[in-house]
């Protein structure tokens, strides 16, 4: 027997969030019909986030010291935070047990859905082992995923190494690999083409700390990229003409010292961009946080700003039918209270949601996935 669910309220309508009142049919976690008619509402029904980019791995090491001080201001040092292998999230992870690791993570995918993201793309350290943890987690829940694993070691042959990557994408979406200067270059350029070979996603960091490695890594032709804190406008022009989708992890540049992506001449050029809260021991799984330093320390329009959170993200992992509330899409939605202390007096719903909505603001969050019989 199907089944069906009317949530009523103003809704954020479309690829371009139109504010209408009325009310969503769902069916069978499939947004069967949106009416635009007056309603007893005021709660706000949005997509739900797509989180591109995260590591929940180091969910068990959140907030460490990030570096010593001088004159109450952090010195960074994005390295050793996380470069491969001595990084602090490295050390971390190599010397937690597999069942702690587990239960870290859980705790992190609760924490999308409570915050509402329904999907989310997650960089997958410690080769096979790292990516089977992190399907054991998964079994707990009903968000969508993107699993990109990498290998386990960064020295050895080649031939071996790409076993490893072979094994790998038996169970993962793709790779997602560290960086350029963090591999030999023969080795990364081998993991790419068995990648693209299977026909799977491959992703990399790219001019997070430093310029240095941009063209080497355009040249592997990355399904995205992530960060692109340095870029110049020249490297930007190359990415668009390439057609390559970039992620950008606002809160996380700003905590490891990367700086700002230069994320508005990203979007003027039309490069297809998305949202990530990165490394979890630095940063919580909260979508919300980063749609308001967009909005208020970039500077961007809301209505990008939240493109960006959701309908972009979705088309960049492939899932075409999600980020947006249109007939025919998946039911992955948010009901927001339009009644919070927080949101009531609204001038604009758009902007508000964007610029002041927090978690405690959401009185449910729908997924596709759990809605069906």
């Amino acid at each position: 027997m199907s089944s069906e669910k009317i949530v009523p309220g103003r809704i954020l309508y479309g690829p371009d969030f139109e504010v209408i009142e009325g009310y969503i049919t769902i069916k069978d976690g499939i947004i069967s019909k949106v009416t635009e008619e007056k309603v007893d509402s005021q709660n706000i029904i949005t997509p739900c986030f797509v989180n591109c980019h995260t590591h929940i791995a180091d969910s068990v090491y959140k907030d460490p010291p990030l570096g010593e001080y001088d004159r109450f201001i952090l010195q960074h040092d994005l390295d050793s935070l996380v470069k491969p292998p001595d990084g602090l999230k490295h050390r971390v992870l190599q010397k937690t047990s597999t069942q702690e690791l587990i239960e870290g993570m859980r705790y992190s995918l609760k924490d999308m859905l409570a915050t509402g993201t329904s999907s989310f793309a997650d960089f997958r350290e410690n080769g096979l082992p790292g990516v089977l943890a992190l399907k054991d987690a998964l079994k707990s829940t009903d968000i969508d995923h993107t699993i990109l694993g990498r290998p386990s070691g960064y020295v050895g042959g080649t031939d071996k190494t790409i076993m490893e990557v072979e094994r790998i994408l038996e169970h993962a979406d793709g790779m997602g690999i560290s960086g350029i200067n963090d591999m030999n270059h023969e080795l990364i350029e081998a993991i790419a083409e068995c990648t693209k070979e299977h026909k799977k996603i491959f992703a990399i960091h790219c001019a997070e700390k430093e310029r240095k490695g941009i063209d080497t890594t355009l040249g592997l032709q990355p399904n995205f990229l992530i960060h692109m804190t340095r870029a110049l406008k020249e490297d930007l022009e190359t990415v668009a003409d390439l057609d390559i989708p970039v992620i950008v992890c606002p809160r996380s540049n700003f905590t490891t010292g990367a700086g700002m992506a230069p994320v508005a001449q990203m979007l003027e050029m039309g490069i297809k961009v998305g949202i990530g809260t990165d490394n979890v021991m630095l940063n919580s799984v909260n979508m919300f946080a980063e749609m308001e330093i967009l909005s208020k320390v970039f500077g961007l329009e809301d209505r990008q700003v939240f493109k960006m959170c959701t309908i972009n993200g979705a088309s960049i992992l492939g899932q075409g039918r999600t980020g947006m509330i249109q007939e025919n899409c998946r039911a992955d939605i948010m009901i927001l209270n339009g009644y919070s202390n927080n949101l009531s007096g609204t001038a604009d719903v758009l902007n508000s949601v964007v610029r002041r909505a927090r978690p405690d603001d959401i009185l449910a969050v729908i997924d596709s996935n759990s809605c069906k019989n």
